[in-house]
Protein backbone atom coordinates (compact mmCIF):
# COMPACT_ATOMS: atom_id res chain seq x y z
CA UNK A 1 0.00 0.00 0.00
CA UNK A 2 0.82 3.37 -0.94
CA UNK A 3 1.83 6.22 2.11
CA UNK A 4 -1.33 8.07 0.42
CA UNK A 5 -3.12 5.19 0.56
CA UNK A 6 -2.61 4.38 4.50
CA UNK A 7 -3.33 7.83 5.40
CA UNK A 8 -6.58 8.17 3.52
CA UNK A 9 -7.14 4.68 5.39
CA UNK A 10 -6.18 6.03 8.69
CA UNK A 11 -8.42 9.13 7.92
CA UNK A 12 -11.73 7.22 6.64
CA UNK A 13 -11.20 5.03 10.39
CA UNK A 14 -10.66 7.81 12.16
CA UNK A 15 -13.54 9.99 10.93
CA UNK A 16 -16.12 6.66 11.61
CA UNK A 17 -14.52 6.46 15.23
CA UNK A 18 -15.38 10.03 15.27
CA UNK A 19 -18.69 10.07 14.38
CA UNK A 20 -20.10 7.25 16.57
CA UNK A 21 -20.75 9.59 19.81
CA UNK A 22 -21.74 11.78 17.37
CA UNK A 23 -24.36 9.81 16.27
CA UNK A 24 -25.65 8.50 19.85
CA UNK A 25 -26.10 12.43 20.66
CA UNK A 26 -28.35 12.73 17.92
CA UNK A 27 -30.28 9.73 18.32
CA UNK A 28 -30.60 10.55 22.66
CA UNK A 29 -31.33 14.39 21.14
CA UNK A 30 -33.91 13.07 19.15
CA UNK A 31 -35.33 10.76 21.88
CA UNK A 32 -35.66 13.52 24.55
CA UNK A 33 -37.40 16.01 22.06
CA UNK A 34 -39.82 12.98 21.75
CA UNK A 35 -40.29 12.65 25.37
CA UNK A 36 -39.27 15.24 27.60
CA UNK A 37 -39.64 13.37 30.74
CA UNK A 38 -35.84 11.99 29.75
CA UNK A 39 -34.61 14.79 30.03
CA UNK A 40 -32.65 15.19 33.57
CA UNK A 41 -35.01 17.05 35.78
CA UNK A 42 -33.87 21.19 36.79
CA UNK A 43 -32.83 22.35 40.18
CA UNK A 44 -36.39 25.13 41.19
CA UNK A 45 -34.75 25.68 44.51
CA UNK A 46 -34.08 29.40 43.38
CA UNK A 47 -37.18 30.27 41.39
CA UNK A 48 -38.88 32.49 44.05
CA UNK A 49 -35.58 33.83 44.81
CA UNK A 50 -37.00 36.82 42.99
CA UNK A 51 -39.60 37.82 45.37
CA UNK A 52 -36.98 37.80 48.24
CA UNK A 53 -37.77 41.80 49.18
CA UNK A 54 -39.98 44.49 50.13
CA UNK A 55 -42.46 44.96 47.31
CA UNK A 56 -45.72 47.60 46.78
CA UNK A 57 -48.55 45.57 46.18
CA UNK A 58 -51.83 46.42 43.84
CA UNK A 59 -54.43 43.83 43.99
CA UNK A 60 -57.75 43.14 41.82
CA UNK A 61 -60.15 40.85 43.40
CA UNK A 62 -63.50 39.09 42.48
CA UNK A 63 -65.56 38.87 45.85
CA UNK A 64 -68.51 37.07 44.07
CA UNK A 65 -66.79 33.91 42.53
CA UNK A 66 -68.04 31.66 39.89
CA UNK A 67 -70.74 33.56 39.39
CA UNK A 68 -70.17 35.45 36.24
CA UNK A 69 -68.95 38.56 38.46
CA UNK A 70 -67.31 41.20 36.64
CA UNK A 71 -67.21 44.12 39.82
CA UNK A 72 -63.96 43.88 41.01
CA UNK A 73 -62.49 45.65 44.10
CA UNK A 74 -59.12 46.92 44.20
CA UNK A 75 -56.50 47.46 47.11
CA UNK A 76 -53.08 48.80 47.76
CA UNK A 77 -50.51 47.76 50.18
CA UNK A 78 -47.16 46.08 51.07
CA UNK A 79 -45.78 42.19 50.10
CA UNK A 80 -42.72 41.55 51.98
CA UNK A 81 -40.94 38.27 51.21
CA UNK A 82 -38.27 36.49 53.23
CA UNK A 83 -35.77 33.57 53.23
CA UNK A 84 -35.77 31.47 56.47
CA UNK A 85 -33.18 30.03 57.96
CA UNK A 86 -30.71 30.19 55.41
CA UNK A 87 -32.71 27.53 53.27
CA UNK A 88 -34.67 27.56 49.88
CA UNK A 89 -38.15 27.95 52.09
CA UNK A 90 -39.67 31.39 51.96
CA UNK A 91 -42.03 33.34 53.95
CA UNK A 92 -43.90 36.65 52.68
CA UNK A 93 -46.26 38.59 54.41
CA UNK A 94 -48.53 40.74 52.88
CA UNK A 95 -51.55 43.33 53.75
CA UNK A 96 -53.16 45.92 52.08
CA UNK A 97 -56.62 48.01 52.02
CA UNK A 98 -59.15 48.79 50.07
CA UNK A 99 -58.76 52.24 48.12
CA UNK A 100 -61.48 53.67 50.33
CA UNK A 101 -59.96 51.90 53.21
CA UNK A 102 -62.94 50.07 54.26
CA UNK A 103 -61.58 46.48 53.32
CA UNK A 104 -58.40 45.04 54.76
CA UNK A 105 -57.07 42.13 53.75
CA UNK A 106 -53.94 40.82 55.83
CA UNK A 107 -52.05 36.99 55.49
CA UNK A 108 -48.69 35.47 55.49
CA UNK A 109 -47.80 32.75 53.01
CA UNK A 110 -45.00 29.67 53.69
CA UNK A 111 -43.55 28.14 50.29
CA UNK A 112 -41.48 24.85 51.16
CA UNK A 113 -39.55 23.33 48.10
CA UNK A 114 -39.22 19.22 47.57
CA UNK A 115 -35.86 18.29 46.45
CA UNK A 116 -36.89 15.08 45.50
CA UNK A 117 -40.32 15.93 43.92
CA UNK A 118 -38.73 19.20 42.34
CA UNK A 119 -41.89 21.46 43.20
CA UNK A 120 -43.15 23.63 45.67
CA UNK A 121 -45.54 23.64 48.01
CA UNK A 122 -47.59 27.04 48.90
CA UNK A 123 -49.39 27.35 51.99
CA UNK A 124 -51.51 30.28 53.39
CA UNK A 125 -50.77 30.45 56.66
CA UNK A 126 -53.82 32.24 59.18
CA UNK A 127 -50.94 33.47 62.32
CA UNK A 128 -54.35 34.95 64.13
CA UNK A 129 -56.05 31.27 64.11
CA UNK A 130 -52.85 29.28 63.90
CA UNK A 131 -53.81 27.35 60.55
CA UNK A 132 -52.05 26.58 57.27
CA UNK A 133 -54.21 26.16 54.28
CA UNK A 134 -54.50 22.48 53.73
CA UNK A 135 -53.48 21.04 50.72
CA UNK A 136 -51.19 23.56 49.51
CA UNK A 137 -50.92 24.47 46.08
CA UNK A 138 -48.21 22.57 44.25
CA UNK A 139 -46.16 23.00 41.23
CA UNK A 140 -42.97 24.58 39.57
CA UNK A 141 -41.51 27.00 37.25
CA UNK A 142 -40.71 26.68 33.61
CA UNK A 143 -38.24 29.98 32.40
CA UNK A 144 -40.36 32.89 34.29
CA UNK A 145 -43.59 31.35 34.70
CA UNK A 146 -44.70 29.15 37.45
CA UNK A 147 -47.95 27.16 38.20
CA UNK A 148 -49.65 25.61 40.82
CA UNK A 149 -52.50 23.57 41.60
CA UNK A 150 -54.86 21.44 44.09
CA UNK A 151 -58.44 21.10 44.64
CA UNK A 152 -61.11 22.93 47.29
CA UNK A 153 -64.05 22.52 48.01
CA UNK A 154 -65.60 25.53 47.64
CA UNK A 155 -70.01 26.59 47.66
CA UNK A 156 -70.09 22.53 48.30
CA UNK A 157 -68.23 21.97 45.10
CA UNK A 158 -65.06 20.75 44.11
CA UNK A 159 -62.67 23.64 42.40
CA UNK A 160 -59.48 23.17 40.63
CA UNK A 161 -57.32 26.16 42.01
CA UNK A 162 -54.71 27.25 39.92
CA UNK A 163 -51.80 30.01 41.06
CA UNK A 164 -49.86 31.45 38.40
CA UNK A 165 -46.69 33.49 39.38
CA UNK A 166 -44.60 35.86 36.71
CA UNK A 167 -41.37 36.73 37.25
CA UNK A 168 -41.40 39.79 35.01
CA UNK A 169 -38.96 42.10 35.71
CA UNK A 170 -35.99 42.94 38.78
CA UNK A 171 -38.55 46.05 39.70
CA UNK A 172 -41.95 43.61 38.42
CA UNK A 173 -44.00 40.47 39.04
CA UNK A 174 -47.85 39.43 39.72
CA UNK A 175 -49.42 36.32 40.54
CA UNK A 176 -52.90 35.26 39.41
CA UNK A 177 -55.75 32.63 41.10
CA UNK A 178 -57.91 31.00 38.91
CA UNK A 179 -60.98 28.69 39.58
CA UNK A 180 -62.19 25.73 37.13
CA UNK A 181 -65.51 24.28 38.33
CA UNK A 182 -64.84 21.63 35.30
CA UNK A 183 -61.69 20.08 35.85
CA UNK A 184 -59.33 22.78 34.39
CA UNK A 185 -60.90 23.33 31.11
CA UNK A 186 -62.25 27.20 31.79
CA UNK A 187 -60.78 29.11 33.91
CA UNK A 188 -62.11 31.92 36.10
CA UNK A 189 -59.15 34.58 37.41
CA UNK A 190 -60.26 35.73 40.62
CA UNK A 191 -57.14 37.72 42.08
CA UNK A 192 -54.64 39.64 40.18
CA UNK A 193 -51.77 40.43 42.59
CA UNK A 194 -49.31 43.21 40.86
CA UNK A 195 -45.77 44.08 42.98
CA UNK A 196 -43.69 46.23 41.98
CA UNK A 197 -40.35 48.18 43.52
Amino acid sequence: MKFREIVLLLLLSLGVILSIPLYGQTAQTAQTAENPALLPQRDGSHDFDFLIGDWKAHVRRLPDRLNNSNVWVEYDGISNHHKLLDSDANFEQFEVWSTDKKLHIKGQTLRLYNPTSRQWSIYLVDLDNGTLSLPPVVGSFTGNRGKFFDQEDIKGRAILVRYVWLNISPKSARMEQSFSPDGGKTWEVNWICELSR
